[in-house]
């Protein structure tokens, strides 16, 4: 069924008018939001656990600078997506307020 009722006179606005998220954007931003935090949350402080995560997960061993480096990469990594996710985000927001 179509909300818009026939005798309705159709405005250029109705065209710019942002559209509700559908369910599958919004879980993909909710997704987006999620993966890194828990990545952050759970990732090991100590050199030795996240080789041994990699192992476990893998069957790969790694020495420990690599493992240092893996971490520190990671944490960069998820920084990185969190900063651009939230800027995207305010980007979004301050367009419809503009509008």
């Amino acid at each position: 069924m179509n909300a818009r009722h026939c005798c309705q006179i159709r405005t250029q606005d109705d065209d710019n008018a942002p559209r509700p998220a559908s369910r599958l954007r919004r879980g993909r931003e909710v997704a987006g939001w999620i993966a890194p935090s828990v990545t952050l949350a759970l990732l090991p402080k100590c050199p030795v656990c996240v080789a041994a995560y990699v192992a476990l997960a893998t069957g790969i061993g790694i020495s420990l600078p690599t493992a240092t480096h893996l971490r520190s990469m990671l944490v960069v990594l998820c920084v990185a997506s969190l900063v651009f996710i939230m800027a995207r985000r305010l980007r979004s927001l301050m367009a419809r307020a503009v509008n």
